[in-house]
């Protein structure tokens, strides 16, 4: 069973707790947002009870709770009592990068509703001072972008998974029904020897022994595969550096039954073999069954 592991994520206003929830989320954790501090322990008791089907949770407890934010340090000794461990993810960035989100997205400072977002923020880490020093990680996110800091989350909370953080997707088609709107990468195999103009092959797909025998058998399909697999797998590290969750990989070839379900058989077992999370979709071979 999964070890559980609970963080809460707490700090300034404007430092960038939603991006950070959202970097959680596709890691795997159930996160709730704005949770009142004395529902914590409850709420955590419960999750640790579903035998692994919950067991990573990330709860974003800040001063929007108003008073109920009082509660956090009573509750965190709570949880030390009851023996229930527990990580605090502190977000915070400098004045001058907090004034300048909050101009930039026209929100007022939950501190600072009728007066100045700098008073609002003096009075927020006034108030937040004594949970940054129980943090046990805390995030600067000032010079940080968006991916940085989706790297920085990734690096603390993905556990040992490395690629626990995207799931790729090879999908096969056929140029006649269209590219797959959601491609990241598309590649045209169309200039592989065509096995459709094999009697004997013609109506088979790329998934059977004989078509893709054939396919390999000329060289021109050996080169493209091994500069095509060398791309791809200098890529897709890099895709999962810049934080990225969902990677899809179009093979498409005139109608999506040979070339490009060969091709795409191969990537995705290039990539399955390597750990990766990959699914594999031959989107067009149906179309052919009913019209070959």
């Amino acid at each position: 069973m999964e070890k559980f592991r609970l963080v809460i994520i707490t700090g300034m206003s404007g430092a960038g707790k939603t991006q950070v929830v959202r970097a959680m989320e596709d890691l795997g954790y159930f996160c709730v947002d704005n949770l009142p501090p004395a529902l914590i322990p409850k709420f955590a008791e419960i999750c640790s009870q579903t035998a692994g089907r919950v067991s990573k949770i990330a709860l974003v407890v800040d001063i929007r709770g108003g008073e109920f934010f009082d509660d956090l340090l009573e509750v965190l000794e709570s949880l030390e009592t009851k023996g229930m461990l527990y990580e605090i993810l502190f977000l915070e960035a400098s004045e001058e990068t907090l004034i300048r989100r909050y101009k930039e997205s026209r929100r007022r400072h939950p501190l600072a509703l009728h007066g100045r977002i700098s008073e609002g923020i003096a009075r927020e880490r006034e108030r937040l001072d004594r949970i940054r020093g129980r943090a046990t990680h805390i995030i600067d996110t000032s010079d940080l972008s968006t991916s940085q800091l989706k790297e920085k989350i990734a690096d603390l909370f993905s556990g040992d998974q490395e690629y626990c953080n995207m799931t790729i997707t090879v999908v096969s088609f056929g140029f006649k029904y269209g590219i797959p709107l959601d491609a990241d990468m598309v590649f045209d195999v169309r200039f592989l020897p065509n096995p459709f103009y094999v009697e004997s092959l013609k109506r088979k797909s790329g998934d059977t022994r004989e078509v893709s025998d054939y396919i390999w058998k000329w060289p021109i399909t050996k080169q493209f595969m091994d500069k095509l697999g060398g791309l791809v797998d200098f890529l897709v590290p890099n895709y999962i550096k810049e934080g990225k969750s969902q990677l899809v990989i179009a093979i498409g070839c005139t109608g999506g039954l040979h070339r490009s379900v060969f091709v795409a058989n191969r990537i995705w077992q290039g990539l399955r073999d390597k750990g990766y999370k990959v699914n594999l979709e031959h989107r067009d071979i149906k179309h052919n069954e009913t019209e070959i």
